[in-house]
């Protein structure tokens, strides 16, 4: 399958999308506290996709190539959970670090981001974590122009990460991403400079590096979805949708509450 180049109609199309999903991520912001269950935040996600925006949450009932179907709105990934963590009655508890991935349809278009929310007071080493992860996100962002490399992406992350004592989780990457939630290219967090396909305007395409405070090692819990550290250190994910631009690149998944750029 080839990298699709957008349409200037298909790109605002994915800037009211990715919007919209970084909206969704502002709306929940005040729930994420200690004592709510991480169903509650999925239930309240959806509600305000489906009955405020009048969107489509993407991960429900989502099976790719034959995958048990993904059960609930959003991705709740807490601690040691690396990705894809299903919403559950489990309650949030003080110290815990939480990852809320959320893609939103709307008119046929996907916006997809993620952010960590910091439960009471977590550790240092909790809170430095999750201040790495997003430096290491836009480190990769900054080096998206035309001509550049998509290897150019991965190693301005591993570049940044591994030297700090982190590791880059390796089976999980970025994607593509317009009318189908997941399309080509793969956006790896790791590898060399000048490899992989150049960038061209008009690609949109994620970036959501999964950052380890211990080895890179995964393990997928028996739910088929949830994956986690094998050695059960903490993990932290970023995610923001990325546009190509004639001179350089466009964060898609920006709204009044996100998250502004760290500084140059």
């Amino acid at each position: 399958m080839s990298v699709t180049i957008k349409t200037p109609q298909e790109i605002e199309k994915m800037r009211v999308a990715g919007r919209l999903t970084s909206e969704v991520l502002d709306y929940i912001t005040p729930f994420v506290k200690a004592g709510v269950t991480t169903n509650e935040l999925d239930r309240l996600c959806h509600d305000y996709i489906v009955n405020v925006q009048h969107g489509i949450p993407a991960p429900l009932n989502y099976a790719p190539h034959g995958h048990t179907p993904y059960p609930k709105s959003i991705c709740t990934s807490i601690n040691h959970q690396i990705c894809h963590g299903v919403p559950s009655e489990k309650a949030l508890k003080n110290g815990d670090i939480v990852n809320i991935d959320v893609t939103v349809i709307k008119d046929g278009y996907h916006g997809d981001s993620s952010r960590m929310y910091l439960v009471g007071e977590p550790s240092i080493q909790a809170r430095r974590l999750c201040e790495t992860t997003w430096l290491a996100l836009w480190r990769g962002i900054r080096v998206v122009k035309p001509g550049a490399y998509l290897g150019d992406i991965g190693h301005a992350i591993q570049s940044f990460v591994e030297p700090l004592g982190y590791s880059v989780v390796r089976e999980f990457c970025g994607h593509g991403i317009g009318a189908r939630f997941h399309e080509e290219p793969q956006v790896l967090h790791y590898g060399r400079p000048k490899t992989g396909i150049r960038l061209e305007p008009g690609m949109t395409f994620t970036i959501e590096p999964m950052v380890n405070a211990g080895k890179a090692a995964i393990k997928q819990l028996g739910d088929g979805w949830t994956v986690v550290t094998k050695d059960h250190s903490l993990s932290a994910q970023y995610e923001h949708t990325i546009l190509v631009t004639e001179t350089g690149f466009e964060v898609l998944t920006v709204s009044d509450g996100c998250p502004p750029p760290p500084p140059l």
